[in-house]
């Protein structure tokens, strides 16, 4: 939300007013929470596949430990693959721009290729498997028993099909324009990167893919009334009281 706020201003005024500091920061934050949000889809649609398709050693699985790790690392990969991409502007903020109120970032062309696989298609060709195993292996489920946990796993695999679907509708005009971009300047070594910001096109295809990292959170309060309650937790401060971690949710 924050990044779409910088960038609504940013186009409003056609001006980096924040300096060039503030322009890196930016541009990584950018990379970093949309490559983090799609680790986040595809640790959902491993925990949904092992859920309904294993239940049955689900909990010894799907540990307290291993979760927190897998959540580390997704931020961990991410910061990383950010700060490759990245290298040459965080280390000096203003080498792209042309004159004071630009904030411009140019990418390889192979670390652009890299980005686009590593946060696009690899990702989907992963949930996308995966969730079609879940959604089959849930339709037979619910056919053999009409149980609450049947339901329950049926509105689980719809749920993760409401977040790929967003997932695609906001990142395809991006990405399909990257590629058209790739296609069309085969022999071209760089990819320009100004934070799309320059023409209302580009300011729209990637709104588009800051909106699917806030709109995946409300997906799953709409969805879960556990989320709901957790939620509500956390933003009253509730969950600085003592034995806020023994509360039931559920």
């Amino acid at each position: 939300f924050l990044i779409m706020f910088l960038s609504l201003i940013f186009y409003y005024h056609g001006c980096w007013f924040l300096g060039s500091f503030a322009c890196a920061l930016n541009i990584f934050s950018s990379f970093l929470v949309v490559s983090a949000s799609v680790g986040n889809m595809v640790l959902i649609s491993v925990d949904r596949y092992i859920a309904i398709c294993d239940p049955m050693l689900y909990p010894s699985k799907v540990t307290i430990k291993r979760v927190t790790v897998c959540i580390f690392l997704c931020w961990i990969f991410s910061s990383v693959h950010a700060g490759w991409i990245l290298r040459d502007i965080l280390g000096q903020p203003d080498i792209y721009n042309s004159c004071i109120g630009e904030c411009v970032l140019i990418v390889n062309y192979a670390e652009g290729v890299v980005d686009l696989v590593l946060t696009f298609f690899a990702p989907i060709i992963v949930i996308t498997y995966l969730y079609t195993r879940v959604f089959v292996v849930a339709v037979s489920q619910a056919r053999a028993m009409r149980s609450q946990i049947t339901r329950s796993e049926m509105k689980a695999a719809k749920t993760l099909g409401v977040l790929i679907m967003v997932f695609l509708l906001c990142s395809c005009p991006y990405h399909f324009s990257i590629l058209s971009y790739i296609y069309i300047n085969e022999y071209a070594h760089t990819l320009l990167y100004d934070s799309g910001l320059t023409d209302s096109s580009g300011a729209a295809e990637l709104w588009l893919i800051y909106l699917n990292s806030c709109v995946n959170p409300i997906i799953y309060a709409f969805c879960y009334p556990w989320f709901r309650r957790a939620t509500k937790h956390i933003f009253t401060l509730k969950i600085l009281q003592p034995g806020s971690s023994e509360m039931n949710i559920l």
